[in-house]
């Protein structure tokens, strides 16, 4: 047991050095610019990295630390349960969160993807069709950022192949994000 918990502290402490915290920045003030001019944050992602994205767009709803800051503009796509069953059972899976981007977005909101391979299609797919539509694209991703990290704006990839690592940043990432939209927001 020891030899796994030292493995895994290891393996966490040498993938968070080379988190880009100047990108963490840029992409901090991006959804602070957009929250500014009254526009949205929508999230999306697959599995584990669907539970971090509703996480982080409730940070923003919510409120991390300050409960009395204003309510942030954020959504998350992939808790519309019943959309997506339809949908994906009438249509597609790979056009989910285009489809609802499609009714709810408009030009100068951001679609914010998290997709530890960066190859999950439905999310591929929602990111070219936001950035057709005037949107930024904002994405988390892990391995060599795949397809995904090359139809984003912005990009903070986490260069291993280890899924439970790569979410471990993604949350770190994001928690630091909403940290710093709050703050922003809160002074």
């Amino acid at each position: 047991m020891k030899d796994l918990i030292n493995k895994s502290i290891e393996e966490h402490h040498n993938i968070i050095k080379y988190i880009d915290q100047e990108l963490i920045g840029k992409v901090s003030k991006s959804i602070i610019d957009a929250l500014s001019s009254d526009n949205t944050v929508f999230w999306c992602g697959n599995g584990g990295s669907a539970s971090q994205a509703n996480h982080l767009s409730a940070e923003l709803v919510g409120g991390m630390y300050k409960k009395k800051i204003r309510p942030l503009k954020s959504l998350c796509l992939n808790v519309d349960t019943t959309f997506i069953t339809a949908w994906s059972n009438d249509d597609s899976y790979d056009n989910i969160f285009n489809r609802q981007l499609e009714a709810l977005s408009k030009e100068g909101d951001i679609l914010f993807g998290l997709s530890t391979s960066g190859n999950s299609n439905n999310i591929i797919n929602a990111s070219k069709y936001a950035q057709s539509k005037g949107l930024k694209v904002i994405s988390l991703t892990g391995n060599d950022g795949g397809k995904l990290k090359k139809n984003s704006d912005l990009n903070i990839n986490i260069q291993t192949n280890n899924t439970q690592r790569i979410q471990e940043m993604h949350i770190l990432i994001g928690h630091i994000i909403c940290d710093l939209v709050e703050n922003h927001f809160n002074s």
